[in-house]
């Protein structure tokens, strides 16, 4: 089992992210998962992310505060204990339209090996 602690939890830069801070929870190390990385983001008021699109699927779960995804044109608010998947090539665009911070776990695969 590969422990990390909240405290020891490393921040990374996101590309295309504005008025967001956001740390790995697990990933990137020895010991963590094979396939796939957990990351935290923080988005502060007007924050947000995009429009763009990676070749990889992705999972955000909302853990607190809202957040607005767009998606093919249409919009989705998220909440607490939302979640939503967005596969591979697909734009998408985050913006957290609301006061409050609002904070998303992000779950992705790793990308190809070069």
């Amino acid at each position: 089992m590969k422990v990390t602690r909240f405290d020891d939890a490393k921040p990374y830069v996101a590309p295309n992210h504005y008025e967001m801070r956001s740390l790995r929870l697990q990933g990137f190390e020895a010991g963590g998962p094979e396939r796939f990385w957990t990351g935290l983001s923080h988005f502060l008021p007007g924050g947000g992310a995009g429009p763009d699109a990676s070749p990889l699927e992705k999972v955000y779960v909302m853990l607190a505060g809202e957040l607005t995804v767009s998606v093919g044109g249409v919009e989705t608010v998220l909440r607490p204990m939302d979640s939503c998947c967005i596969p591979g090539g697909e734009t998408r665009e985050v913006k957290n339209l609301g006061n409050s911070v609002a904070t998303m776990l992000v779950v992705m695969p790793y990308p190809p090996k070069a």
